[in-house]
């Protein structure tokens, strides 16, 4: 059965109960804040846009879109306009705010700048959309709309980080149509998943629960799984324009390599692809047929190409939106694609269960840390990263300090999430190091004795960093790990001049 739209702003029939549904609760309940479900390809953007446009009819109030990357910031901007709502993008190169705006999609690491720099009053705003609202990036926003309306957007409402669950900042959960409804009713395509399993024993998990991309690397970059990807390429998606998923950009250049060498249509693509090349390499997977697009942490969000045939998770991992986001991504359904197929090379159909199956997503919100324990017990094998040990006689110079640990491999995903430079990793790496120091000293000399005392430690996270950047060089290695050095000293002496200034 082919999907039909309603003629009002080309909404479809359960787009538009869900949106009567919302409003019933922005009627009933002014200043809440609630979490909005939708399955990736349901058209969440569509369903927001058009929450925004009726709201500013209905309140007349300003309305606030939050987004944690730049192509969703444009994508929303775009849908917005189409609907005749009048907006303005606030990102890294807006240096003025236009004021006549009656809605502001926003960066949000600017759009924190902009409010610290009092260019943005946040009491006049009424609304406040928060895309991909798993990410905790947004949380430490919600505490400026105080009069607002808050909505997060997601297709998967569990955490990031299961420390700090959804419903400790949302009250309530609105569910949208299921997949295997909209599978039904013809809104997506019908998945044909191919499992190929493979041994994950020698997977490590990092803090944040996820796979390490250095032992995903190692795992996926051996001769024996190219061999496998290629075979599984072969038997169940050839000829067909493919997406092929992987955990690490070393990993995803071999799998380019392997392919051309196999005389294959393929091109590879990650966060540290210029935005030209970039750009080009999109045109050229759009208009090539049976192209083959390798990538790494760049196609999950933002990117919508209908056209997209196959699927190949050539990675595992930990991360049930992660899982929904990579299938999503050939859930669009068209007059010519009525079926698209998954390749699992990573047992995550095993551990999560097939993406068109029913799950309670209630149950989630409700019960994080039981779901969380639920996926832990299925994904089994592997061996836990779950911190890193500081030695005794070092934690012994730093009494005062609560907190000497800190997640490398965590922070620096949360970089390239929110569209920050992955060295403000190691600043805020000196950063920690050089509190802890003022913090357990009662002079300067003192405090450059202990920042001496962390080079095991210092060298420790350096190695993480390098091991996260993956292309960095030797020389890159020996040169950041002086640098760091230099920079905590040169820190240290600031911070402590800054304290004498203050108590003098």
């Amino acid at each position: 059965m082919e999907a039909k739209k309603t003629t009002v702003n080309s909404l479809y029939p359960y787009q538009q109960n869900d949106i009567d549904a919302i409003f019933g609760r922005i009627g009933q309940s002014p200043n809440s804040k609630f979490l909005y479900q939708l399955p990736t390809g349901g058209g969440k953007t569509v369903v927001f846009s058009e929450i925004v446009r009726r709201f500013l009819i209905d309140f007349n109030k300003t309305v606030a879109v939050l987004t944690h990357r730049k192509e969703l910031c444009t994508q929303t901007s775009k849908t917005l306009k189409r609907l005749g709502v009048k907006n303005s993008i606030i990102n890294s190169k807006t240096k003025t705010i236009k004021t006549d705006s009656d809605c502001y999609v926003a960066m949000v690491e600017t759009l924190r700048n902009r409010i610290k720099a009092k260019k943005i009053f946040t009491r006049d705003v009424g609304l406040v959309i928060i895309d991909e609202a798993h990410h905790n990036s947004f949380r430490k926003l919600l505490g400026s709309f105080k009069n607002a309306f808050v909505i997060g957007v997601t297709a998967t409402p569990f955490s990031s980080d299961i420390t700090k669950p959804m419903n400790r900042h949302y009250q309530e959960l609105i569910t949208g149509e299921s997949i295997a409804s909209l599978i039904e009713m013809g809104f997506l395509a019908k998945p044909q998943s191919h499992i190929y399993e493979v041994e994950l024993n020698s997977l490590k998990t990092g803090i944040h629960g996820d796979y390490t991309v250095s032992s995903s690397n190692e795992l996926y970059g051996a001769p024996a799984m190219l061999d496998l990807l290629v075979k599984a390429y072969r038997e169940s998606v050839s000829g067909k324009k493919t997406l092929i998923f992987n955990n690490g950009i070393e990993t995803s250049m071999k799998v380019r390599d392997r392919f051309e060498a196999e005389r294959l249509p393929v091109k590879h693509l990650d966060n540290k692809t210029p935005d030209a090349e970039r750009k080009a390499i999109l045109k050229w997977f759009k208009k090539t047929k049976g192209a083959i697009l390798t990538s790494v942490s760049i196609l999950t969000t933002g990117f919508d190409e209908p056209g997209v045939e196959a699927v190949i998770l050539n990675r595992a991992t930990t991360s049930i939106t992660l899982y929904h986001q990579m299938i999503g991504r050939g859930a669009r359904r068209l007059p010519s694609k009525k079926v698209f197929d998954i390749v699992d090379l990573g047992n995550n159909i095993d551990r999560f269960g097939r993406w068109e199956n029913p799950l309670d997503w209630q149950f989630v919100f409700d019960r994080p840390n039981a779901f969380a324990q639920q996926l832990h017990y299925q994904v089994g094998g592997g061996t836990s990263v779950q911190s890193h040990a500081i030695a005794a006689s070092l934690r012994a110079k730093f009494p005062n300090t609560l907190e000497m640990t800190f997640d490398v491999e965590g922070n620096y995903r949360e970089a390239i999430d929110n569209d920050r430079k992955p060295k403000t990793v190691i600043k805020s790496s000196i950063r920690q190091h050089a509190i802890m120091c003022l913090e357990n000293s009662e002079s300067l000399t003192e405090a450059l004795a202990l920042a001496e005392a962390l080079h095991p430690e210092i060298e420790w996270r350096v190695k993480q960093y390098i091991k996260c950047l993956e292309t960095a060089t030797k020389s890159y290695k020996e040169w950041l790990l002086q640098d760091y050095i230099a920079t905590l000293q040169t820190l240290i002496k600031k911070l402590y001049s800054r304290v004498l200034s203050k108590s003098a």
